[in-house]
């Protein structure tokens, strides 16, 4: 089993790491401090990935997929696996600036996982937020009660979302409704809806803990007309399937922001052993139990780090190679959410006022990480998903 970052992507994950350090570190406070500022600095670097995309390097968000290679039987390294190597290094940098790269949003993911054919040229270099919570429901997607309703060549949809990612940004945003409230979770699609489509209105903007560079909208839809066509996937209700359609999307998304996680968590581990550097045995070779109460903690984040880090790996390769990760995603979310959120709160901890005062990232860095433990699914669900695939039960029967 090869544990490596597969060689092919090196070159990538390189220009990411240096994009990080020169470009997204620099200017991290200023943006922090000027929340919902657009950093225009990124146009430049959103327009390399698209020139990256069109070369066919594949890189970013939009290439994660499941549509793996045309051989069944190829092994691939394939669109998660670079989007999830190239996230982890952009949020090396900053998280938040990352959540702000133009046509890298969540919804973008979201297209490349259950658009068809003619939807994924359609929407080509679109930059498309993601609108999945509403108020009342919470992390429970199932529930959702924004509806879209068929009318001739269009659906209407009627509901309000919160929490949207690039809300106010984006050029688009796909959107969850129901199609019919009786038939439950079976009967929910997603909609690609274009930004200024009348019946939409961003409402407001939140202010937050971290990610501030990101900005996090309200969004209500009001009889707001979309056509048929810009539903992803297959219109059809199967309540066979359930709520599987809906979940491709997740074991899609999940992954990245599991990413996101190990990315955020890595700057700060890196920075805490530069600060105690004189402190560690850098070749690791004083036993653990002989080491000091400091390094010992370290080394354990270090190990935790890892595992986040490795479990992420797996859940994309599986992506990649077009095999049913749900659960896999999810383990990834729940773990890479969890251990980044202790790791940089913990350096902060160790780092004491030099932790606390904004003449480093490591505070802003645990700002950041906890909205990681919390999009895309919480810590919570993430655990009652991974009790629902190795028990076996269904949603109706785990709850």
């Amino acid at each position: 089993m090869n544990l490596q970052n597969p060689k092919k992507f090196q070159m990538l994950i390189d220009q990411a790491h240096e994009t990080a350090l020169n470009v997204l570190r620099p200017i991290s406070r200023k943006y922090d401090k000027a929340e919902h500022a657009y950093p225009k600095e990124l146009d430049m670097l959103a327009a390399l990935l698209d020139g990256m995309n069109e070369s066919g390097e594949g890189v970013g968000a939009a290439n994660a997929s499941k549509r793996g290679t045309a051989d069944p039987d190829a092994v691939v390294n394939g669109g998660n696996m670079s989007a999830a190597l190239g996230i982890i290094e952009m949020c090396y940098g900053d998280t938040g600036l990352l959540l702000s790269m133009p046509r890298q949003g969540l919804g973008n993911s979201a297209i490349a996982a259950v658009a068809n054919d003619e939807q994924l040229e359609r929407f080509k270099g679109t930059w498309a937020a993601m609108a999945i919570t509403e108020p009342g429901c919470g992390s429970d997607s199932a529930s959702i009660r924004t509806t879209a309703t068929k009318d001739g060549d269009d659906y209407i949809l009627n509901g309000e979302k919160i929490f949207v990612t690039s809300g106010e940004r984006a050029d688009s945003v796909v959107v969850w409704a129901t199609l019919d409230k009786k038939l439950g979770r079976a009967a929910i699609k997603s909609f690609v809806v274009p930004k200024g489509t009348p019946g939409m209105k961003v409402e407001r903007l939140e202010h937050k803990l971290g990610i501030k560079a990101s900005d996090t909208a309200v969004i209500s839809f009001i009889d707001c007309r979309v056509p048929a066509a810009n539903l992803l996937g297959n219109p059809e209700i199967d309540v066979a399937k359930g709520f599987a359609g809906v979940m491709e999307t997740f074991d899609n998304t999940r992954p990245l922001v599991a990413a996101m996680a190990v990315g955020c968590a890595k700057a700060s581990l890196e920075r805490i052993k530069e600060i105690f550097k004189d402190q560690l045995d850098p070749d690791y070779k004083t036993p653990y139990l002989q080491t000091s109460n400091l390094a010992a903690q370290i080394y354990r984040m270090e190990a935790e780090w890892e595992a986040a880090r490795l479990l992420m790996i797996k859940a994309t390769w599986m992506a990649d190679n077009k095999k049913p990760n749900s659960k896999e995603a999810s383990i990834a979310k729940a773990k890479a959410g969890r251990v980044g959120n202790e790791i940089t709160l913990k350096c902060v901890e160790l780092a004491a006022s030099v932790g606390y005062g904004e003449d480093e990232l490591l505070e802003k860095w645990a700002r950041d990480s906890k909205i990681l433990d919390i999009f895309e699914g919480t810590q919570q669900i993430q655990q009652l998903i991974i009790a629902r695939r190795e028990l076996g039960k269904s949603s109706s029967e785990l709850k």
